[in-house]
């Protein structure tokens, strides 16, 4: 996959082509049907994607100004992956949790670490305009296939799972460690998690370019 939003707010971590690049710290050529099939045969099923209801009572016109969510959010619950994202740089192996590479604006620290939830998208109609009842994969419709922030529709693959990812205005990459836009690194996903990246492993991450001189 290769980097594309480094300095702008995040509503997705992974996007395909026709996907919302703008809003994505990474983008991918990979279908998301692809992911999605290698995903399951990890052993996934569809999880439970976010929900909220309005609080009850609703906050005080006070409590809502003080920042008090009107909203009680259930984050998505199902089968869980972890995720790594790594490349190599002059000689040195780069190699982080995803969570490491957001940042969380509303408390200043990077993402919580967690497990993501798989939803695995779900087919959808109206994608053929001369047979509405023709149906696509949501992924492969849209081009999203990981999000950071919670959406209703369900139609990406994976999705962060923290109560906060209600909120579409708090995350942005953590641009100090993230090679040049455009560059290629390498996701990694897991059922468990990874201590250390092992040294075959390592090889197969991609070189990417140092970074930009200092102009002067």
């Amino acid at each position: 996959m290769d980097v594309c939003v480094r300095d702008a707010l995040l509503e997705y971590l992974l996007v395909g082509p026709n996907g919302a690049a703008h809003e994505s710290l990474f983008t991918t050529p990979v279908a998301p049907s692809l992911f999605n099939t290698a995903l399951i045969l990890l052993g996934a099923e569809p999880g439970k994607n976010a929900s909220w209801r309005p609080k009850e009572p609703r906050p005080s016109d006070e409590e809502l100004m003080n920042g008090v969510s009107p909203w009680v959010v259930e984050p998505p619950t199902g089968s869980s992956f972890y995720m790594y994202v790594g490349w190599r740089q002059g000689g040195e192996t780069y190699f982080f949790r995803m969570e490491d590479l957001l940042r969380d604006l509303s408390r200043g620290h990077g993402m919580t670490r967690h497990a993501w939830v798989y939803l695995g998208s779900r087919m959808v109609r109206g994608a053929d305009r001369d047979d509405p009842d023709e149906q696509a994969f949501a992924a492969d419709l849209y081009g999203n296939v990981i999000n950071v922030s919670f959406f209703s529709e369900g139609y990406t693959v994976l999705t962060a799972a923290l109560p906060e990812c209600v909120e579409q205005t708090i995350w942005m990459p953590n641009a100090w460690l993230i090679p040049e836009r455009g560059e290629r690194v390498r996701l990694i996903v897991s059922k468990q998690r990874i201590e250390t990246v092992s040294p075959d492993l390592a090889k197969t991450l991609p070189e990417v370019a140092p970074p930009k001189p200092l102009s002067r």
